[in-house]
């Protein structure tokens, strides 16, 4: 009964268009009302534990960072590098879109804030050239995906809490595991801007000078991750004090170096960044106080036996968790779809001998393509508002690099040294 009640009640809210977060509180609630003696205030009481974490801090002040590197000039000093770096080759405005991206995701540490950053410059570009509207947008949807492997990434730091891994670690594994995803983005974008004759943006022969002046440009957002992975490895701060560095930094790069951060950036850099914090929180905690009555009612050991009877082995394991999270992506965001699963599956994985740090890789990795696969896909609605493209044409192009990202996926899943060699390298 508590079950039924529980899921059809989801179920139900979702159907008639209630936010995922309000429909994991609702349900919750109800649940508790209808089938326990608890009290209706251990939600709130949950909630408020849930986030009592100083781990979590570091959350709202990537975001912050990631705002402000974003309105401080660091953007088109990164396109610059990217088009020096790709823009000669065929399709050339597309590769700077993915190459912008990675570079982007060492700041901002957010899937549709990559989106929305480097998608603002690029598809204009791109629609300019004549490359197809569907397409422009759907590579920058894509690439903006990038934004929660490559660290500083808000999933890992979600992840290294609720699974008691170390997020410094969560940060390392997820640079090969963020390339391989890139790689794969480039060689879509190359395939299809041959075919369809998508000549290269700029002159083929960049000097050396024009290439060193370009890094040069780009040095102070290049630097970002150094100090952050630098600082945390090197025993100098903790990721969330990491965080705060990273917002320091920001700021003084975007006011006194680049010159291009105002007071009144400043101001609204803050403003966006408590909106997006205050949702995402809110997020964390009614899922985890929809994770505590599953966890009541037993679902995650059921769960756990279900998958465990229908196989031990590893390889089919985590093929069958692979194909619940791609489902799962489709209709919940990332944060929800973290807080809830991570307690499931993390017992079911480390049991047939998954390393934590490689399954949290798999997992964010998971929920990334979710990113772009309707009905949800954040990136999609972000793509198509920065664009003015519809939704439909966005999520038909989206295709081949979905494809793309699935087998990239696959190789990220059963090749576990992409995410633990860099982790065990540093702790030698």
């Amino acid at each position: 009964m508590t079950v039924a009640i529980l899921f059809i009640s989801l179920i139900v809210f979702l159907l008639i268009g209630v936010p995922i977060a309000i429909a994991l509180g609702a349900s919750a609630l109800l649940t508790i009302y209808f089938t326990t003696t608890l009290p209706l205030t251990i939600m709130t009481q949950k909630a408020f534990t849930s986030l009592d974490s100083f781990p979590l801090l570091a959350i709202p002040f990537f975001m912050l960072a990631g705002i402000l590197m974003g309105k401080g000039g660091v953007s088109k000093r990164l396109l610059n590098l990217a088009t020096i770096l790709v823009g000669w080759m065929i399709g050339g405005l597309a590769l700077v879109t993915v190459v912008s991206c990675m570079f982007f995701a060492a700041i901002s540490g957010s899937g549709p804030a990559t989106v929305a950053a480097i998608g603002s410059f690029m598809i204009p570009s791109m629609r300019e050239k004549n490359y197809g509207e569907g397409f422009s947008a759907a590579v920058a949807a894509a690439s903006g995906s990038i934004g929660v492997i490559i660290p500083p990434s808000i999933p890992f730091v979600l992840y290294g809490v609720i699974g008691g891994v170390s997020v410094g670690s969560m940060f390392l594994a997820g640079i090969l595991p963020g390339i391989i995803l890139g790689a794969g983005l480039m060689i879509v974008s190359f395939l299809i801007s041959k075919k369809r004759d998508y000549k290269p943006e700029k002159r083929i022969n960049y000097s050396t000078k024009e290439l060193l002046k370009a890094l040069y440009d780009a040095k102070w957002a290049l630097l970002i991750p150094v100090i952050i992975l630098g600082g945390i490895y090197g025993g100098i701060f903790s990721p969330t004090e990491a965080a705060v560095v990273a917002v320091v930094y920001a700021i003084i790069i975007g006011v006194f170096v680049h010159k291009e951060l105002s007071m009144k950036d400043l101001y609204d850099s803050f403003r966006e960044a408590v909106v997006i914090n205050a949702t995402t929180m809110i997020i964390i905690g009614l899922s985890i106080s929809f994770a505590y009555i599953m966890t009541l009612e037993q679902i995650p050991a059921s769960i756990a036996d279900f998958i465990t009877n229908l196989s031990t082995n590893p390889f089919v394991i985590l093929l069958v968790i692979n194909l619940l999270l791609l489902i799962v992506g489709m209709f919940i965001d990332t944060i929800s779809a973290l807080v809830v699963l991570t307690p499931i599956l993390l017992p079911i994985v480390t049991a047939v001998g998954v390393d934590p740090i490689h399954f949290g890789v798999i997992l964010v990795a998971n929920l990334a393509i979710g990113f772009i696969t309707p009905p949800l896909g954040v990136n999609l609605f972000v793509a198509s508002s920065v664009s003015g493209v519809k939704i439909e044409k966005i999520s038909m192009a989206i295709l081949p690099f979905l494809l793309s990202m699935i087998i990239s996926l696959l190789v990220i899943t059963y090749v576990p040294a992409l995410s633990i060699w860099l982790p065990e390298f540093f702790q030698k």
